[in-house]
């Protein structure tokens, strides 16, 4: 009988380009047929099949409650009844401002918007409006959205401009983004030393989750926050993935450093589309309509989005939920890696409050050029088999995995014994 996933599929192909509408869901890094899913609740998920997985993708990190949580969704119908949308404002998006802003260590004022990509882009034109600068800095491996800036590879010297990483991105639009390698400290400073007065900001994952998952080194983010005060230069944490997961506060209240602006998503929509960038109230006053840089969407801010979030931040700030989502996330990685151990697998991991990193390399992987060299062949082979015991990971070698509340012991065990099976047929 054929797969209902794939007769869905071959559709799709027809009608979307590569069948998916954001390309690692096209299983093109690992092989096979996407999988397309009907349900989803808790840990949970079930596919067109009726086949049942436990998921650690989490619509890539906002689940952090687990999906379709009672509160959540009991929220959300009860606004929904109302308008799904105004475009206009609603004390909705007051709550959701009042409470980032207690939340987040960074952020004196916050704006609504609709993605993390928007977030992203709009963060770095406030920075520049601000500075009056042009060129902006990012990191090797981090993933800030698709905006034409950000769609860029490092060049072969240190101040070497980038080039596209897409077709339709125009070199003029990248020759003002620098890249470094994440986690070199060195790097950093001698880009300052000629450079510092030229750079409008540095955006960065503070831990990286779009290169799988990379620890930063806390003399790195030290300095990258030294840096940017002596050069009066703007420095984003880019916590649309980290924001709320990693701690309740994100990454900067886990390593102790304030960046001038901050960008969010995932969390803060509760599985549904918001982004959100904030920061110091100076910097952010030179939006319009008080300053000169412009930005606006028309569902920016909507009713429905706004309270997913603010029931999911509500239940996120229960006693203890970030510790046990740690824990949690930790007994998982120890349990994996034991099971890789036991089957003389070259295999290491690591997790940061609910995400986790899985590498096929003896060593957790600090940079893009050390996770470049992991074995993809092993994961894409370790991916299928836990695909097949009913396990769901990112599809891709290169890609951060979630842990959420609704995840019990029972998950965590079903899931390593998935793995002791992959292991052993490596």
């Amino acid at each position: 009988m054929t797969s209902q996933n794939q007769i869905l599929f071959e559709k799709s192909l027809a009608l979307i380009p590569g069948g998916v509408n954001s390309p690692v869901r096209a299983f093109r890094s690992v092989g096979g047929t996407p999988i397309f899913f009907k349900k989803g609740l808790g840990s949970k998920l079930w596919d067109a099949d009726g086949k049942e997985y436990v998921d650690y993708i989490n619509s890539w990190g906002p689940m952090i409650v687990g999906h379709a949580h009672p509160e959540v969704t009991k929220a959300v119908q009860a606004v929904a009844a109302n308008s799904l949308s105004f475009g206009a404002p609603t004390g909705l998006e007051l709550e959701m401002a009042e409470m980032i802003n207690k939340l987040v260590p960074s952020i004196e004022q916050v704006r609504l918007v609709s993605s993390g990509t928007e977030a992203t882009m709009s963060a770095i034109r406030v920075a520049r409006g601000f500075t009056k600068r042009n060129k902006i800095v990012k990191f090797e491996g981090c993933y800030h959205g698709h905006a034409d800036a950000l769609l860029v590879k490092a060049g072969s010297g240190l101040l070497t401009f980038g080039e596209p990483t897409s077709a339709g991105v125009p070199a003029e639009v990248v020759a003002d983004t620098l890249t470094l390698e994440y986690n070199n400290t060195q790097s950093l400073k001698d880009l300052f030393g000629k450079i510092g007065d030229q750079i409008a900001c540095v955006i960065i994952e503070p831990v990286v989750g779009n290169m799988n998952l990379i620890v930063p080194n806390l003399e790195f983010l030290q300095t990258l926050r030294e840096l940017c005060t002596k050069h009066g230069t703007v420095l984003i944490f880019d916590e649309v993935m980290t924001g709320f997961r990693v701690a309740l506060g994100g990454a900067q209240a886990l390593y102790n450093i304030k960046p001038d602006m901050t960008t969010l998503g995932k969390v803060i929509g509760g599985g549904l589309p918001v982004g959100a960038f904030g920061g110091r109230k100076d910097i952010m006053q030179c939006l319009a309509p008080l300053g000169a840089v412009y930005q606006a969407g028309t569902l920016s801010g909507n009713p429905v989005a706004v309270t997913a979030g603010l029931a999911t931040l509500k239940l996120i700030q229960e006693k203890d939920f970030h510790e046990k989502l740690t824990a949690q996330t930790k007994k998982l990685m120890d349990g994996i890696v034991q099971a890789a151990k036991e089957a003389g697998v070259a295999f290491s991991a690591q997790s940061v409050g609910g995400m986790f990193g899985l590498y096929f390399s003896a060593i957790c992987p600090t940079s893009y050029y050390e996770m470049m060299q992991s074995d993809k062949t092993a994961f894409n082979k370790f991916f299928h088999s836990m695909l097949e015991s009913g396990v769901y990971l990112g599809p891709s070698a290169f890609e951060a995995g979630f842990v959420s509340a609704a995840h019990t012991d029972a998950d965590i065990a079903f899931t390593i014994e998935a793995a002791k099976k992959a292991f052993a047929g490596l």
